[in-house]
């Protein structure tokens, strides 16, 4: 559950945080806003804090439970798409630089700049021994079934083989936002006690 403290660097400002510590330590912040709910337009995201959620992802992400099962029901039928902000790509089409393809790095993921998110890649179901990948996106705003989420919405992805098998290393997109019009940061359960486990240990070491 996030919780929010007066700013006392900036005047009628909140910093946005994961810890219960008042006042906050603004290096572990999530970041601050200048109202309340938060908006892409009031909120300034704190650098640090981004740093170490993609360093919790890259260690975590592939235990998190609702991404394994996403990558389970890739290696069953019907498993080039996936919903709940999973999506496969199959390796064969890994490289083409057309929407929905590759791992939604860099702007990708099947949603440019107008319109929603992009169709499922095609081909490449489970059990054929294709492997791919799978996205890892945001709960605030859950793509409907067989969709791609959002670029702001897509914290990164990860390979997963044709048995269904995560294998690769978490790669952040680079195109995910803490703050949308959607509403701030949610993470599955499983990551977000790793990443309040981590801010905790910062938190003791200075």
């Amino acid at each position: 559950m996030n919780k929010v403290f007066p700013n006392t660097s900036t005047n009628n400002g909140h910093l946005l945080t994961y810890l219960d510590t008042n006042p906050p330590n603004h290096r572990l912040a999530i970041g601050s806003t200048t109202a309340l709910p938060p908006t892409p337009q009031s909120f300034s995201e704190n650098r640090e804090f981004l740093s170490i959620l993609t360093d919790v992802l890259r260690k975590h992400a592939a235990q998190d439970p609702d991404l394994v099962a996403q990558a389970q029901a890739f290696a069953g039928p019907g498993g080039s798409t996936l919903g709940s902000g999973g999506a496969f790509f199959p390796q064969q089409r890994k490289q083409r630089s057309t929407k929905g393809t590759a791992a939604g790095l860099g702007g990708g993921g099947g949603a440019g700049g107008g319109g929603g998110g992009g169709a499922s890649a095609q081909g490449g179901a489970g059990g054929a021994g294709v492997g791919g990948h799978i996205h890892l996106s945001d709960s605030r705003n859950p793509p409907d079934f067989g969709r791609i989420a959002w670029p702001e919405d897509i914290l990164g992805s990860i390979e997963v083989d044709g048995s269904g098998h995560i294998v690769g290393e978490f790669e952040p997109s680079g195109t995910y936002r803490i703050v949308t019009n959607e509403g701030i940061m949610g993470l599955s359960d499983f990551l977000r006690t790793k990443l309040v486990e981590r801010l905790k240990e910062e938190e003791r070491t200075g």
